[in-house]
């Protein structure tokens, strides 16, 4: 699998490069506004707040010191912010966390499909302007699943402004892919209206439930809570047509790895790789690949699967926070 993913990677590349559609960083928009002030005690309550990027009316989450050291948290599909609602009370006491709902996802409101493109490009160059209108000068990333090739966009844009990275199920190497990306493969070579309805699998409620948050978790410690209402939220009008074109645009970030991998070893940003061993999509060699570029990254691996919070917040909280401790001073 993973050398019929390498060998589809260098020739898609090379062919994006000849058509002229190879996925660039974008530069990020400019500062539009400062963050709201929070009110209340920042270590025990979670603001919902919005703040506009241009036409995007993006949806966050905001716990903890206004001072404190930022943590930015990245959700992945098809999800939304609230993947984050356990971890970020574990945070809350000594870091500033911030979880947006990306373009596309949760309560983060966009122009139609048609007078939006949905890519990861321009998922990343929302989350970009958002970071400015809210005055981020440094921060760690959290990237999980969709969240990692969005956010490693903003670390190669603006490799100065970020402390750390935590990679929970977020791959960013060949390695990492499973068998199960058959349909997704074939989409990304030859994106016919057939193959595209082949992937509409991936976005049933079934899927959702028993396949991307069932596989490998504890059922008796697994709540309803987050996947129901992913299912509803994939229920919405032109939601499933929005997915379909970001599992299409999903090939640039394959694309974008070998970049990826060059960031990692220009800028050496510490890196810490918590992974639900048993993820269906991503491999545990997917976490351990980091090592290659960056031989320190620390790397702890999960009995449980893709959505590890949903199982095993505290103790992916735990490592963060000994991680950080040690890595931010």
């Amino acid at each position: 699998m993973s050398q019929r993913i390498e060998v589809f990677s260098r020739r898609s590349t090379l062919a994006m490069i000849a058509a002229g559609t190879m996925a660039t960083v974008l530069p990020l928009p400019t500062p539009a506004a400062a963050r709201p002030k929070l009110k209340g005690n920042p270590m025990s309550s979670v603001h919902y707040c919005k703040q506009q990027v241009g036409d995007v009316e993006v949806f966050y989450r905001e716990a903890g010191p206004a001072d404190a050291p930022v943590i930015l948290l990245l959700h992945g599909f098809p999800t939304a912010s609230h993947m984050f609602r356990d971890l970020i009370p574990q945070l809350a006491d000594r870091f500033r966390v911030i979880a947006p709902d990306l373009p596309g996802f949760g309560q983060t409101k966009t122009p139609p499909r048609g007078e939006f493109t949905y890519s990861f490009d321009a998922l990343a160059n929302v989350i970009g302007g958002f970071v400015d209108a809210i005055g981020l000068q440094h921060y760690a990333l959290y990237i999980f699943d969709y969240g990692a090739p969005t956010g490693l966009r903003l670390a190669m844009a603006r490799p100065e402004r970020v402390t750390a990275i935590i990679s929970q199920n977020g791959n960013a190497y060949l390695e990492g892919f499973s068998d199960e990306w058959g349909p997704w493969e074939a989409y990304w070579r030859d994106p016919t209206p057939e193959n595209r309805e082949a992937c509409r699998p991936s976005l049933a409620p079934d899927t959702i439930r028993n396949w991307q948050y069932g596989t490998g978790a504890d059922p008796a410690l697994l709540s309803p809570d987050g996947y129901e209402l992913d299912i509803a939220y994939m229920a919405r009008p032109g939601a499933e047509e929005i997915q379909l074109d970001l599992i299409l645009d999903y090939r640039s970030n394959v694309a974008l790895y070998p970049d990826f991998q060059a960031y990692f070893r220009t800028h050496r940003p510490p890196v810490l790789a918590v992974w639900g061993r048993h993820d269906p999509a991503f491999l545990p060699a997917g976490a351990l690949a980091y090592k290659r570029d960056l031989p320190d990254a620390e790397v702890h691996l999960l009995d449980t699967g893709h959505f590890a919070l949903e199982t095993h917040y505290r103790e992916i909280a735990s490592y963060i926070r000994d991680f950080l401790g040690r890595k931010l001073g």
